[in-house]
């Protein structure tokens, strides 16, 4: 038997008891409130083609995709629900009343499944669920779809959670990494919707990105300006689509050297360098994934500079490296060839051969992109890390130095400084297409573009 994961546990509620009366006066008297009869998903006509894509890699076996369940935050506050990418992929479904539901791929003959979505239906008037639980009832966290209600918006057949309970074992995607892993591979090349999905997330993050340079008079003068810089990035994130895609990073100064810095409460100084990493999250669950690294004062300083040609040029080694058939790995190893290089001019390496250059850059110069910002993870290395480009992959290239500040192997001016220049692209028949082409990439068109945006005077 499959029982359903439990949700985490929370506090007992401390709601005094309703009497058999109220019970019966809040049943009663309620107009009908049903879903408009023509809505449904954005994705629902593309996910019967990707489940049958799934099912022929599993003839005959039972398949269980979870959404995931709630967590608790702290005492009786859970953390935002976000389906599990697998569910989201194969059902179209992305709200936050997806906990606890299951699709089940039922073995339908020896080459075909049929999809039964296991779902906690609208709460019903009879009890009192809808009034009184805070966690799933209608008057505490809004309205679930009925059964048929979430069968026109899915095209799947569905049936109540309960139901799931009561079936035999089969492959959980949460807990066999075979299937697991065929679910990233299978995504690993976008469709035509998919990357207008990503070019949405990238167009609302360059919009964001637009409105901090807008705001950093005001998070320069802030005592946690990186703060009031995330937040600001957050605002439009949550404005146009479901969130941020991760955690933003809105790193000052020596902070940029550390490469998740996210509790972003440090002071800004106009002297520095903000490396600012950030993606919105469509309400389709693709997320961008941008990093520009901005003088705060409006005008790089000429070591800044130094460091930032570095790596844009890096970058640009990386991006021709892109095209179908060439070596997922090709992109980063063009883009270290010209750092270790650098360094090696620079003085910093005696010579451009072998990996030291590893402990100035720290990290792999890019990943695929999707519903999950590293998208694809659980896929096998001979498909992915070490497999071969493809017309409709997405990723990022985003080299970087990262020169911290107690490195004695480094002269005193570059000591603290982080730069990231990070952008998304999309895999075409004859290279690549930068699909966040609207944020300025080189030292001129960043000052330039930073300049018009504080109405052309300094920070």
């Amino acid at each position: 038997m499959n029982e359903p994961t439990a949700a985490a546990p929370r506090t007992v509620s401390h709601d005094l008891p309703v009497s058999p009366e109220f019970e019966t006066f809040m049943a009663a008297d309620w107009a009908a409130t049903p879903l408009p009869a023509g809505i449904r998903l954005p994705a629902a006509d593309l996910t019967g083609h990707r489940r049958a894509r799934l099912s022929a890699r599993f003839p005959g076996e039972r398949l269980i995709i979870p959404a995931g369940e709630l967590r608790v935050r702290s005492n009786d506050c859970d953390h935002r629900f976000r389906p599990h990418s697998a569910y989201a992929w194969l059902t179209g479904l992305t709200g936050e009343d997806q906990a606890g539901h299951v699709l089940v791929l039922e073995p339908d003959g020896p080459h075909r499944h049929e999809a039964v979505l296991h779902v906690r239906p609208r709460s019903p008037r009879s009890g009192p669920e809808f009034y009184r639980d805070r966690r799933y009832g209608e008057f505490w966290v809004g309205r679930r779809p009925d059964l048929d209600e979430a069968e026109r918006m899915t095209g799947i057949r569905c049936a109540h959670l309960e139901a799931y309970g009561q079936l035999p074992p089969g492959r959980d995607a949460s807990r066999d990494a075979g299937l697991a892993s065929a679910l990233s591979e299978l995504r690993l090349v976008k469709d035509a919707w998919e990357v207008g999905q990503l070019q949405a997330a990238v167009d609302h993050t360059a919009a964001g990105f637009e409105d901090v340079v807008r705001a950093l008079p005001r998070a320069l003068a802030h005592p946690r300006g990186e703060r009031w810089i995330e937040g600001v990035f957050g605002l439009r994130a949550r404005a146009e689509g479901n969130g941020t895609g991760y955690d933003t990073i809105a790193a000052s100064g020596a902070h940029a050297c550390t490469l998740h810095w996210i509790r972003n409460d440090g002071a800004l100084d106009a002297s520095d360098l903000l490396l600012l990493d950030a993606g919105v999250e469509t309400d389709t669950l693709y997320t961008a994934d941008i990093t520009r690294t901005l003088p705060l004062s409006g005008r790089f300083s000429s070591v800044q500079r130094q460091v930032y040609d570095l790596v844009l040029a890096a970058q640009e080694a990386g991006i021709a490296a892109l095209r179908p058939g060439a070596s997922f790995r090709d992109f980063h190893r063009a883009g270290m060839r010209v750092i270790a290089e650098g360094l090696a001019e620079w003085g910093v390496l005696k010579s451009p051969e072998g990996d030291f250059h590893r402990r100035y850059t720290l990290c792999s110069s890019g990943h695929m992109l999707g519903l999950d910002v590293h998208d694809c993870a659980q896929a096998r290395a001979e498909t992915y890390l070490d497999g071969v480009l493809e017309e409709g992959h997405v990723l990022t290239v985003e080299p970087g130095l990262y020169l911290q500040p107690d490195d004695e192997t480094l002269p005193p001016e570059l000591r603290g400084i982080g730069v990231r220049i990070e952008d998304d692209l999309v895999i075409t028949a004859d290279g690549a297409r930068l699909m966040s082409g609207a944020l300025p990439r080189t030292p001129e068109a960043v000052e330039a573009w930073m300049g018009e945006l504080l109405e052309g005077g300094e920070v």
